[in-house]
């Protein structure tokens, strides 16, 4: 069975890969074989976590962009592609949820910096990457979304609304470049990355108790399991599926 999770010679490319969820992925891959581009805004957290990966004994290529960007997010594509020559498996990791004092002191600058890195960059990430994978020889896109697509998002509605488009998309472009690219989705639910410490962690955990049938947050290693599953000849049955990973919670 270890060998259908094999990724050697793979190339995948995670933004927002870092950090939290995606530094555990990208690490996850990489444990697999894979050689990963490493994508988020700030280039020495990519250069860093790119270490990591090289010590496994696979290529890693950091490299800085802002996924909103329309053109930056092209610029990207065709440096990853340069780099590699391919991608087989792209993660749609990136997110920002930022706070706001009421929902009618949101900034249109706001809303649509949220838009932009939760919907808009996946959404053209996926269509370029995805048109150049039907040209080969396949490939797999994994978005990552949230509980809070499906569910009340208190203090993150501008971030829920994205993810539910994310969703969406999910669906729809797993119709729109099969049967050579599929397209899943990790529906995650609170997980205790670095975006946690600035949460009050006894308020949380009390509320865990109460409201997540396994009774706490997630630790970032739980969520590889199914990005190696949605990323590898396992799930060659499996498109437009969304899969919560959230201990119960929504």
């Amino acid at each position: 069975m270890n060998r259908m999770y094999d990724m050697t010679g793979k190339v995948v490319l995670i933004t927002g890969g870092s950090r939290g969820l995606g530094r555990a992925m990208a690490l996850g891959f990489a444990s697999q074989g894979a050689n990963v581009a490493i994508v988020s805004r700030k280039i020495d957290s990519c250069i860093e976590t790119a270490k990591e990966i090289e010590a496994l004994g696979v290529e890693a290529f950091p490299y800085a962009a802002h996924v909103a960007d329309w053109d930056e997010v092209g610029e990207m594509v065709e440096a990853v592609y340069e780099r590699f020559g391919k991608v087989d498996v792209l993660v749609n990791n990136a997110g920002m949820s930022p706070l706001y004092p009421a929902l009618d002191e949101i900034s249109e600058e706001l809303f649509d910096k949220v838009i932009g890195v939760n919907l808009k960059g996946p959404f053209r990430l996926s269509a370029l990457v995805a048109a150049r994978m039907v040209k080969g020889e396949g490939g797999s896109i994994i978005n990552v979304s949230s509980v809070a697509s499906v569910t009340k998002s208190p203090n993150s509605e501008p971030y829920g609304a994205a993810k539910a488009g994310l969703n969406a998309i999910t669906r729809s472009f797993a119709d729109a470049y099969g049967p050579k690219v599929r397209v899943n989705c990790i529906m995650a639910g609170p997980f205790l990355t670095d975006i946690s410490k600035a949460w009050d962690l006894e308020a949380f955990n009390e509320r865990a108790k109460a409201t997540i049938p396994l009774q706490r947050g997630g630790q970032p290693e739980e969520v590889v399991g199914a990005a190696l599953y949605f990323g590898s000849e396992m799930s060659s049955y499996t498109t437009g599926a969304i899969l919560a990973i959230d201990g119960g919670s929504h």
